[in-house]
């Protein structure tokens, strides 16, 4: 084979790789939340009733603990949950080990709102706070709540708690002084 010839096929499979691998970039979804690292985390979407297991590198049942571990729970659930399918977050989250998990909890309390019960999502967000005062993204989705409440003066209050924690610049403060003006606009 001359050299101008294993030249053209080395740039051409140099191409075909990109384009597969661009491809696949395409059906990977981003999972990460609003205040947590920017770096994503790439989880498969898995059919109803499964969720992606890092460990196995395989979507399984959402009905088996020993499935998951914690952490796997949380990333899991937090993919769920972005993806509209709260009732299976909420199932998946509540099979974690450590119910004291302020991520485990502030997923709870999302999913629960998600489906219209804002009271008992606040109790999940109370509890995760309690476990950790500083989690702001806790803060922010505890802020939409009591919006949904119509009761901005604590949304406001949130607001303020997360700015004594990450400035007035940082994503949470941000997301949630965008929901209030929007709310106070309406």
């Amino acid at each position: 084979m001359k050299k101008s010839q294993t030249l053209k096929l080395s740039l051409a499979s140099f191409i075909g790789a990109g384009v597969i691998f661009s491809a696949g970039l395409i059906f990977q979804v981003p999972a990460f939340a609003a205040g947590e690292s920017n770096s994503t985390v790439r989880v498969p979407t898995c059919k109803k009733g499964f969720a992606y297991n890092k460990r196995r590198k395989k979507c399984v049942r959402i009905k088996k603990s020993e499935n998951f571990s914690d952490d796997n729970i949380y990333w899991a659930a937090k993919d769920l949950a972005y993806n509209a399918r709260y009732q299976e977050a909420i199932n998946l989250l509540n099979l974690a080990s450590n119910k004291n998990d302020p991520r485990i909890l502030n997923y709870l309390g999302y999913s629960t709102r998600k489906l219209g019960n804002v009271e008992k999502g606040l109790t999940y967000y109370q509890a995760a706070l309690k476990a950790d005062p500083d989690y702001t993204l806790v803060r922010e989705y505890m802020g939409e709540a009591f919006l949904q409440l119509g009761q901005v003066d604590k949304a406001r209050e949130q607001l303020g708690e997360i700015a004594n924690r990450c400035g007035t610049s940082c994503r949470e403060y941000t997301l949630l002084e965008t929901q209030i003006n929007k709310y106070a606009t309406n």
